[in-house]
């Protein structure tokens, strides 16, 4: 098959990358000309595991090209994926301004019979404005369709490979046809459904699991008062095969480019249709206040946050990614510049969007573990990163007091204090 993307963020180039890699023509199609240069290159503007070796394998074969025009990208496709960005307003609802544009774009180049398919993350009925804006424009007939992504940053390549279901959103048994041979080599489950179902499907599960997060956060605040364990806790639920012993992270709640933002647009949503007294409202407010909450808690027990010496381990909003669109460094951080006056930080891959995204803050990004902890009054490990969890704080413990925040409950308590520090994790006793 001949299969455009539009956009080439971290869904769309990964997945023009994959759908190549099982022999289809693929083009990816961006009108940022230094973003397309970079791309033949194999380089991408962010980091992804896997991800620049299989971009220039498949450039190699042939099967993978990138450009800016869309008449040479649209024009012969089977198949055209817009998979532009569709960020949140401040109010929380879904800016559809690059998805809507993309589609004007591509509607005079399009040829009788193509898919097009929207794998952006939409709210349920964006297929029938998308409708409109085509037939403006185009006269020949074509097709609509829905196929969210659930991947994770980090590990984008093998989910793309490896994925738990394809979730196909459609209306026609012949639409359904393709879809399904075009994710055929994945050998995984199909779940067809409507378009609606689609789009609210991947909401449904993004907003599942940032509730369990939520939702263990608030059981660790009560351990914290009543002598529990939330890791013992844990255990004692896991085991539950109706609750899982999975995806249960106490910590500083939940960020990165998909949770916060799916959370506040279906949160916003619910209030367009009357259904505002809901979960998804009160999940985003909890979220939102977790931070403030926890680093006031733990300057009660650290003596006051003024005059320490901070470091901050982990600036990325999880390991395996440079990416910190709602990272908790990004709320970390500047906290920490108001009740204290020296802050060091370290991350393996994310010290350059650091610069730029905590250039307002008196940040010192370091280039080691080591460097970052020297002579600190607090260590904050912020993100489960390898490296970060398996240093040996033992050799860089200062002959003064350290207080060991683990922020995700990573660590041993007993090894942390056997080395000198004192440990406060969260919701641990």
């Amino acid at each position: 098959m001949k299969i455009t993307i539009i956009g080439t963020g971290f869904v769309g180039v990964v997945s023009a990358a994959v759908y190549a890699s099982f022999g289809h023509t693929v083009v990816g199609l961006d009108i940022d000309d230094a973003k397309v240069a970079s791309l033949r290159q194999g380089k991408v503007p962010f980091y992804e595991p896997g991800l620049e070796e299989l971009l220039l394998d498949q450039q190699a074969t042939g099967n993978l090209s990138f450009t800016t025009s869309y008449k040479n990208a649209v024009s012969d496709a089977d198949i055209v994926i817009i998979a532009v960005g569709t960020p949140s307003t401040e109010e929380g609802k879904a800016n559809l301004a690059y998805l809507y544009a993309a589609t004007e774009s591509l509607a005079e180049f399009i040829k009788k019979g193509a898919i097009i398919v929207v794998k952006s993350t939409v709210p349920p009925g964006t297929l029938e404005a998308v409708d409109k804006i085509l037939k403006k424009t185009t006269t020949v007939e074509y097709e609509l369709a829905s196929v969210p992504e659930f991947l994770r940053e980090g590990t984008a390549v093998h989910d793309t490979l490896n994925p738990d279901r394809i979730v196909l959103g459609a209306s026609k048994k012949s639409v359904f046809e393709v879809l399904e041979e075009l994710h055929k080599p994945l050998n995984a489950p199909v779940v067809k459904v409507t378009p609606e179902s689609a789009q609210m499907g991947k909401y449904a599960a993004n907003a599942y699991l940032a509730t369990r997060i939520t939702f263990i956060n608030q059981i660790a605040d009560l351990c914290e008062h009543n002598g529990a364990d939330v890791q013992e806790v844990i255990a004692a639920i896991g085991l539950d095969k109706r609750v899982g012993g999975h995806y249960w992270y106490p910590g500083f709640g939940y960020g990165g480019s998909c949770f916060p933002k799916d959370v506040k647009e279906l949160a916003y949503y619910s209030r367009t249709v009357g259904e505002g007294h809901n979960l998804f409202n009160k999940v985003n407010e909890l979220n939102s206040g977790r931070i403030d909450r926890l680093l006031m808690g733990f300057g009660k027990k650290i003596g006051e946050w003024e005059d320490k010496k901070v470091a901050v381990l982990g600036l990325s909003f999880k390991p395996n990614t440079d990416d910190m669109r709602d990272a908790p460094s990004t709320k970390v951080v500047p906290w920490l510049a108001e009740h204290t006056t020296t802050i060091s930080g370290y991350d393996p891959k994310a010290t350059d969007a650091a610069k730029i995204v905590l250039k307002d803050t008196p940040i010192v990004l370091e280039s080691s573990i080591e460097a970052a902890v020297q002579d600190a009054d607090v260590i904050i490990s912020l993100i489960e990163w390898d490296e970060i969890v398996a240093h040996d704080y033992g050799s860089t413990k200062a002959k003064k007091k350290q207080f060991f925040i683990d922020a995700r409950n990573q660590f041993d308590p007993k090894i942390i204090e056997k080395w000198g520090y004192t440990y406060l994790g969260v919701g641990r006793n």
